[in-house]
């Protein structure tokens, strides 16, 4: 059993005041005039159209693009941003090896001075010159070849990728070490 709550007839009598002026519609509905238009997918239309003009545009990140001359390497369970950081050379070089010159056995040796002792000076990142192989009897890349081989197989290496145009192109390395724990 519940109570309804008394209604005072002051209330009433001011309630009923308040709504002598409304006027009860003639219809239950409000009929809209015309339909709703369909939805529009604005953006994706906006990003279509975006498609053609963005693929002939100037507006791109040089270290994204490939031109199948270029070495990469990464250790496994690296982050995909620090390869990217790498690429676009946003890692201060703490030194640099140019290989230009060097017979391979003399660069393997350099390579591996260089390395021990960058690491031993706790360097994260260094530039290697190996070149292009422009002036070889092939005329194509020996020692980049070689030095691709010899990182990879270095435990301090973590990753590796041909340099921006500005540090030397396809003809250098950004290489990324470990940090030495102490």
């Amino acid at each position: 059993m519940s109570k309804e709550p008394k209604i005072d007839a002051d209330e009433v009598a001011l309630f009923r005041r308040a709504m002598s002026d409304v006027k009860r519609l003639k219809h239950d509905t409000v009929a809209h005039e015309s339909p709703r238009p369909a939805p529009v997918p604005k953006q994706f239309l906006a990003d279509e159209a975006r498609v053609p003009r963005d693929s002939l545009s100037d507006q791109f990140d040089p270290a994204e693009m490939e031109t199948g001359e270029e070495l990469v390497f990464v250790r496994a369970g690296l982050q995909k941003t620090v390869l990217r950081k790498l690429r676009r050379g946003q890692y201060s070089i703490g030194d640099e090896l140019d290989l230009h010159g060097h017979t391979q056995e003399a660069a393997r040796a350099a390579l591996s001075r260089f390395l021990h002792d960058a690491v031993a000076r706790q360097l994260r990142c260094v530039r290697i010159i190996h070149g292009k192989g422009h002036r070889s009897r092939q005329n194509r890349p020996v020692l980049k070849v070689k030095v691709n081989n010899w990182l990879r197989q270095r435990d301090e290496v973590l990753a590796f990728c041909s340099a921006r145009p500005v540090d030397g192109g396809t003809g250098a390395l950004y290489v990324l070490l470990k940090k030495q724990v102490l």
